[in-house]
């Protein structure tokens, strides 16, 4: 696994279509193994744009948890966090489907602000260094 490096943001961080502020933000890893050939079959730039095209996404380094690409993380607004809500790490979002399921939630204010849909269990999981130690 490759040592974590600085987040870098490109492009622009709003959404072309929100008029007012986004409800959340997108995180997207796009590196070494997520948004990459290493994982096959995904349209990674037609992925971020249709993020990008509903909530501000920042582009990031790698994330280092390779084993789980690609990788989304779906951070809350300040409403969000004021109702106590995480990030949300989302990884094997390697399906169109997938990508619409964040979006819409996404839209909807996400984390602490609209219900994560179900079908997004699929793909969470809590990132190693959040993991408690047993």
């Amino acid at each position: 696994m490759p040592e974590r490096s600085a987040e870098r943001t490109s492009g622009s961080e709003t959404a072309e279509e929100v008029t007012g502020p986004a409800p959340c933000r997108v995180v997207v890893c796009r590196d070494c193994c997520c948004g990459s050939p290493k994982v096959t079959g995904v349209d990674h730039a037609a992925q971020t744009a249709r993020l990008r095209a509903e909530v501000p996404v920042r582009i990031s380094d790698c994330l280092d948890v390779c084993d789980q690409a690609n990788v989304i993380v779906v951070q809350p607004s300040a409403a969000g966090r004021a109702a106590g809500a995480r990030p949300v790490w989302l990884g094997l979002v390697n399906d169109p489907d997938a990508t619409e399921d964040i979006a819409a939630w996404a839209r909807a204010g996400g984390p602490g602000v609209a219900p994560q849909p179900d079908i997004l269990d699929l793909y969470a999981f809590t990132p190693p260094r959040r993991r408690a130690n047993s």
